[in-house]
């Protein structure tokens, strides 16, 4: 049951002020796509990009955000929708607070990606597919996760036995199996200076 006993309280130092006195804007940046296929890397070259721009910038890594802002929640379908909520509400005061974020989560359902998008003022939300054969993610895997999935031992591992829900309409897809990382962040980061978020 919801509280009806709070009230949004406006601040005086506005998102619009915050990216005025950093120089660049706000936004998000959705990485999305299967467990290897270097979303996480990608995520984090960008941002040294960004950085040494002098953007104000912050990655949240799926892994990372499971040590503690969803640490109680599993793989079930329902908990992964829970994990995408909270990550999106996170991302969005981040937002406000007028830094460049990006996130580096499977996010396998659509769903709950244009739910997040929803939270998000347009234009403001930059989804990336990290667009990667099944193949190339399992070489990838120096876990051992997707074998493991395969043996029985992982339920509900995305790509082996739940579903990955391909974007309908991104903003940008790399191709993993034919993009270096090299090019593939110049891509992006010439997408975000096209659209005058950075220069």
């Amino acid at each position: 049951m919801k509280n009806t006993n709070i009230i949004y309280h406006a601040a005086s130092v506005t998102r619009e002020r915050r990216n005025q006195l950093n120089n660049h804007k706000s936004v998000v940046i959705w990485f999305t796509g299967l467990s290897g296929s270097g979303k996480s890397t990608l995520a984090h070259s960008v941002e040294e990009v960004l950085f040494s721009k002098g953007c104000k910038t912050y990655v949240l890594d799926g892994d990372n955000v499971r040590h503690g802002l969803t640490s109680n929640l599993g793989f079930s379908n329902e908990d992964r929708k829970e994990n995408i909520r909270r990550i999106g509400e996170v991302t969005k005061l981040m937002m406000e607070a007028g830094l460049i974020v990006m996130t580096a989560f499977i996010s396998p359902f659509r769903e709950d990606r244009i739910a997040v998008r929803n939270l998000i003022s347009d234009g403001d939300f930059i989804e990336i597919y990290c667009k990667a054969s099944l193949e190339t993610c399992e070489a990838r895997d120096l876990k051992g996760l997707y074998k493991r999935a395969r043996l029985g031992e992982i339920k509900n591992y995305t790509g082996i036995n739940s579903p990955y829900e391909i974007p309908d309409n991104p903003e940008l897809i790399i191709d993993i199996d034919k993009e270096s990382l090299e090019e593939s962040v110049s891509k992006i980061v010439s997408f975000l200076q096209t659209k005058s978020i950075v220069r």
